[in-house]
């Protein structure tokens, strides 16, 4: 009798299973069967392969699509994350405030989702009960962290898609993982000859055609997508724009960028020492064909080199090697060039920044206390071709005055070194702020744009900073509404809000979001005019 109850048990287990999975949400994806499930008033098919995995003979290559999907697809939980880099905080002083240790721990840390280098999935999360062909707007999301580390499980957009019913303006939330370092930026005479730049982007690429190929299938409208990214995403969206002369191929419509627009980046060929180094640490250097070699070492061998090389976290700050460079296939040309040439989408677009942008990456620097060793750094990290006169002109439009420095509108407090502010100062308006308002200057009148300015959510000691934007927007913030509007409409007004006017050359108006009552505002985009002209023209004449 024991027995048999154990035995009843079981078979009353196994049809409560085989329940469950019958009553989960699927897609029918070519001859496969895609399982998610449903939370709340979202569902999410996580993990989804949007192309073959980069392993072995494709290890190095442009991303190959998936011919036909069979089988069945188990999405309920995140797939493979990219291989990261490993990532080595600055040491704070123990003097400084308490917060920015506990800021930057976060950035640093792995996150527990398994990695390797079958990764290219791609996360759809959609309102519950939306059913194929119901035509919803797409917002797909870009993840950034230096094009060095970052994955599509860091921020899933459950509580975007919910925001965005609750405003009666549904949208579907998609998030693709893109090869990174090593595996997705090598740069180098040899790659360029390939054909082989910026493979990330590529990824990128092909997951925007996946996404016109199947979104329909779970309720999304191929033509009406926007890309959507912050930092090293927030460039890849302006990438895609200025890539293949401009022309979307009718994979998005619209563009939405947080921190990040045209890198001053040059050729890949400067990439060329990084390519060295980690051909030669992985034993190929004496190969007869560097990247045929490369693509049969093990992974842990490339990823073991890759990691000794800096990361924007460390002393060089944005001069990595894992950049995106001017390729000759996906960046014709110096990204400010292709700009400059009107090689960009015609498209809505919105971009913005937030107040001290460099506060974050100047931590790794607290080493420079002196006027002559920042105009070394300035030199040597950035601008080599520089002459002395010029380096005196920028330290001119950055100058040591503490109050003038970032994090901006604190006086003299945080004046962690003599020169920490003035540094932070430049390399926001370097990487982040200059770059914002050339890309508005080069297209404003051309098509619609707008910009905003974040002063919200900031860190004692850093403002500000790099990413504290993504609260606003990932919280179910104003923000948040003003991106379903915008991925809905092409407008972000309609709500509650201010009214964010367009973005033009007369004007130069941002939306600024702040703290206090309003929380809203509008301001001109005029501040550190001198320096910021300045910036850009050193970047042009030598781009890194």
């Amino acid at each position: 009798m024991p027995r048999r109850n154990a035995s009843l048990a079981l078979i009353l287990c196994l049809a409560a299973i085989a329940a469950s999975a019958s009553t989960a949400p699927t897609v029918r994806l070519d001859d496969a069967t895609v399982i998610g499930f449903t939370e709340g008033t979202s569902t999410s098919f996580l993990g989804v392969p949007f192309a073959q995995p980069p392993v072995g003979k494709l290890r190095l290559q442009l991303p190959q699509p998936i011919a036909r999907y069979t089988g069945i697809i188990n999405a309920t939980t995140f797939a493979n994350q990219c291989i990261q880099q490993t990532m080595v905080p600055p040491t704070i002083p123990s003097n400084l405030p308490p917060e920015i240790p506990a800021f930057v721990a976060p950035i640093a840390e792995a996150l527990d989702v398994p990695q390797s280098e079958d990764c290219l999935n791609i996360n759809v999360i959609v309102p519950a009960g939306t059913r194929p062909g119901a035509g919803l707007p797409v917002a797909a999301w870009i993840y950034g962290g230096g094009f060095q580390v970052g994955s599509n499980a860091v921020r899933p957009g459950a509580v975007v898609v919910n925001r965005s019913i609750e405003l009666g303006q549904p949208v579907i939330f998609v998030s693709m993982n893109y090869r990174l370092s090593a595996f997705g930026f090598l740069g180098g005479s040899e790659i360029q000859k390939a054909g082989l730049g910026n493979l990330g982007l590529q990824d990128q690429r092909e997951a925007l055609r996946w996404v016109q190929r199947h979104i329909s299938a779970f309720g999304g409208d191929p033509n009406k997508v926007t890309i959507w990214g912050e930092s090293a995403g927030s460039h890849s969206v302006a990438f895609q724009m200025i890539t293949n002369g401009g022309n979307t191929e009718g994979l998005f419509r619209a563009g939405w960028m947080e921190s990040g627009t045209m890198l001053p980046t040059g050729s890949v060929l400067k990439l060329q020492p990084t390519f060295d180094f980690i051909v030669s640490e992985t034993g190929c250097a004496s190969a007869a064909d560097a990247l045929e070699c490369l693509r049969g070492v093990p992974a842990e061998a490339i990823t073991g080199a890759m990691d000794q090389t800096p990361t924007f976290l460390s002393f060089q700050a944005f001069n990595t090697g894992w950049m995106p460079h001017a390729d000759g296939v996906f960046l014709l040309d110096n990204p400010e060039k292709l700009v400059l040439e009107g090689s960009v989408a015609s498209i809505p677009f919105v971009v913005g920044s937030c107040e001290d942008e460099g506060t974050l990456f100047s931590l790794a620097s607290l080493n420079l206390t002196t006027e002559a060793e920042l105009a070394a750094y300035l030199k040597s990290n950035y601008f080599p071709s520089a002459s002395n006169t010029t380096i005196a002109r920028l330290l001119e439009l950055y100058p040591a005055d503490p109050a003038a420095g970032s994090p901006f509108g604190t006086g003299d407090q945080f004046a962690f070194t003599p020169e920490f502010k003035r540094l932070a100062a430049f390399q926001g308006d370097f990487i982040f702020q200059a770059t914002r308002r050339f890309f508005l200057e080069q297209r404003a009148g051309k098509q619609v744009i707008r910009s905003f300015f974040s002063e919200r959510d900031k860190v004692r000691g850093l403002g500000a900073t790099h990413t504290t934007e993504l609260a606003n927007v990932f919280g179910g913030g104003d923000m948040t509404d003003l991106l379903v509007r915008f991925v809905n409409t092409l407008d972000p007004n309609g709500g509650s809000e201010i009214y964010w006017p367009e973005y033009n050359p007369e004007t130069r108006q941002l939306l600024a979001f702040v703290e206090g009552t309003p929380n809203l505002t509008i301001i001109p985009d005029t501040f550190r005019k001198e320096a910021m002209d300045f910036v850009t023209q050193l970047s042009l004449a030598e781009p890194l």
